[in-house]
């Protein structure tokens, strides 16, 4: 029994150092495994603050590095100007429409007022007004004299407008007396004018011409023209005096026999002024050749106010339908080459 005792205590002798040896190996391999994970915030943070570092430097940089500017009229930058240039922002934009040369936005004013300092400018952008500031007089004289200038620049419209207005008045009151005398004769028309009362007259001379002018609209050939298409051409004298049309379609003879001629077209303008401030002599004229026997001057020139405008309107009719009816029969040959 002695012997197997001291056996055992040797063998657990043997096994000790063993054993510490790993128990300490665990141990630190525990501290390594501690001391790791706790690094790794370590890391973390440090990254973390090399981050924040960057973006106060790039914030640093952007704050003394100035904003680079750019004219929005000339669209060069503070880079390419010299440092004396004179920049402003005399508006609420931002951004690229913000900036612009002192020079170039006083030649863009001067457009925009067309060298009239009394017109107020405003941005095209935001509709800001532009606060503009001027030299003062340096005396009174000077002031004055730019007043009236203001009053007569802003007058002068109007003025022009009231020149032409009352020429245009006169020109026709002018023109309704003269009326009134070659259409009554000379001296009933005198003695009319004498007698009637002034008011009248400014009122009543002006719309002779008036009423003249809009006659013109009335179109009584057109009519008669219709009349004559809607029978299909059954007019037997029409149609031996200015030949029968060849059959064309309703759209080709409205086209081309009905009147064409709109009050937009300037020169149809002047014809039916003319024609309309003609009528009153030539009303006169052709009472003294057909009706001279009519005692009555009046009488003789309605007469021959009536006769001039039904003859014109047969020869305007007669005219119409002739060039109707050649267009009508208007062909195209083929074409046949000279050389062959």
């Amino acid at each position: 029994m002695a012997d197997n005792l001291l056996e055992e205590v040797k063998i657990i002798d043997n096994k000790t150092p063993d054993t510490a040896q790993s128990v300490q190996t665990q141990t630190t391999t525990t501290t390594t495994t501690n001391k790791d994970d706790s690094s790794e915030p370590e890391i973390e943070n440090n990254s973390e603050h090399e981050n924040a570092d960057q973006n106060a430097a790039v914030e640093v940089n952007n704050q003394e590095k100035p904003e680079t500017r750019q004219c929005w009229v000339c669209l060069s930058t503070d880079e390419e100007d010299d440092e004396t240039t004179d920049w402003v922002h005399p508006c609420r934009c931002i951004g690229s429409s913000m900036w612009v040369h002192q020079n170039c936005l006083q030649q863009w004013i001067d457009e925009k007022q067309k060298f009239n300092s009394t017109l107020s400018v405003a941005c095209t952008q935001c509709n800001t007004e532009y606060v503009l500031i001027y030299t003062k007089h340096n005396g009174k004289l000077f002031f004055a004299i730019d007043l009236c200038d203001r009053i007569l620049y802003s007058a002068s419209p109007l003025a022009a407008i009231t020149c032409i207005v009352g020429s245009i008045y006169w020109s026709a009151v002018c023109y309704g007396a003269f009326t009134v005398m070659q259409v009554l004769g000379k001296e009933n028309g005198k003695s009319l004018i004498e007698h009637s009362d002034p008011i009248m007259l400014l009122v009543g001379l002006p719309t002779i011409p008036v009423v003249l002018i809009l006659s013109k609209l009335i179109r009584w050939e057109d009519q008669i023209l219709k009349l004559w298409f809607k029978n299909n051409f059954r007019y037997p004298l029409l149609g031996y005096v200015m030949g029968k049309p060849a059959a064309k379609s309703r759209e080709f003879t409205e086209n081309n026999l009905l009147s064409r001629e709109t009050m937009a077209d300037p020169i149809t303008i002047c014809r039916n002024f003319c024609s309309a401030l003609i009528l009153p002599t030539a009303a006169t004229f052709f009472g003294g050749l057909f009706f001279g026997d009519i005692e009555s001057n009046l009488h003789r020139t309605l007469l021959g106010g009536l006769t001039f405008i039904i003859g014109k309107g047969l020869l305007k009719i007669s005219l119409r339908q002739w060039q109707y009816v050649r267009i009508s029969h208007r062909k195209i040959l083929n074409f046949v080459d000279a050389k062959t």
